[in-house]
C-alpha cells in the first residue's frame, strides 16, 4: 500500500515549503494530499509577493480523522500558519496526527501550529527565527539548525533547510530511520 502525506497549507504558505517538499515526497513514491480550510484553490507567497496556485484536495472539514495518511507536512509561511492556528478543525487535525504518534513536519513559521496545538512543551525543536521567542515561551527547548527531531516532531527553520527536511521526513515515512535518530 502506498504512503500517503496531509499537507495542511492555505492562503499565504511560503510558495518553496509547499511546492518542494511535495515534489521530494512524490519523487520518493509517497503520495501527497492538500488539504486546506476552503476548496477550490491556495495561493503561495514567493518570497515579497504573491506566487503560484495549487488546487485542494479536500477541506479540513472532510478529513474525518488522520487514518489512510501516514504523516503531517506543514508549510512555513507567515500568513498560512497565522490563519490554520485559529481554526479549531485545523488545530485538532494536528492534535490527531501527534495523538497516532504520526510523523509531523513543520518548517519555518509552521511551528506555531505545534504551539497551538499544545505540543512544544519540553520538546527540542527549531523555526524561523522570529517565532523563536514564541516557541521558548510555549515551552520549546529551541536549537538552531537544519533540522531538529524529537519524537514524531520534525522541525526546520526556512527554505535553505528543505533538503535536509525532507530527506528526514521521506526517511521517516519509508521507516529508514528510527525515531529520534
Amino acid at each position: 500500500m502506498a504512503k500517503r502525506v496531509m499537507i495542511l497549507a492555505t492562503n499565504g504558505f511560503e510558495q518553496s515549503e509547499l511546492f518542494d517538499p511535495k515534489k521530494n515526497l512524490e519523487d520518493a513514491g509517497i503520495e501527497t494530499e492538500l488539504v486546506s480550510l476552503e476548496s477550490g484553490e491556495i495561493k503561495a507567497w514567493d518570497k515579497d509577493d504573491w506566487g503560484k496556485t495549487i488546487t485542494v484536495d479536500k477541506t479540513v472539514d472532510d478529513v474525518a480523522n488522520c487514518e489512510g495518511y501516514d504523516a503531517l507536512l506543514l508549510p512555513g509561511g507567515q500568513i498560512n500558519p497565522d490563519l490554520l492556528r485559529v481554526n479549531d478543525r485545523a488545530v485538532a487535525i494536528v492534535r490527531e496526527f501527534n495523538a497516532a504518534g504520526k510523523p509531523i513536519a513543520a518548517i519555518c513559521h509552521a511551528p506555531w501550529m505545534l504551539i497551538e496545538a499544545g505540543l512544544v512543551e519540553g520538546k527540542t525543536l527549531t523555526s524561523y527565527h522570529s517565532i523563536r521567542t514564541d516557541m521558548k515561551n510555549a515551552g520549546a527547548n529551541v536549537v538552531d539548525q537544519e533540522v531538529a527531531e524529537d519524537g514524531n516532531l520534525i522541525t526546520s527553520r526556512n527554505p535553505d533547510d528543505i533538503p535536509a527536511f525532507s530527506d528526514r521526513l521521506i526517511s521517516r515515512v519509508l521507516e529508514k530511520v528510527p525515531e529520534n535518530a
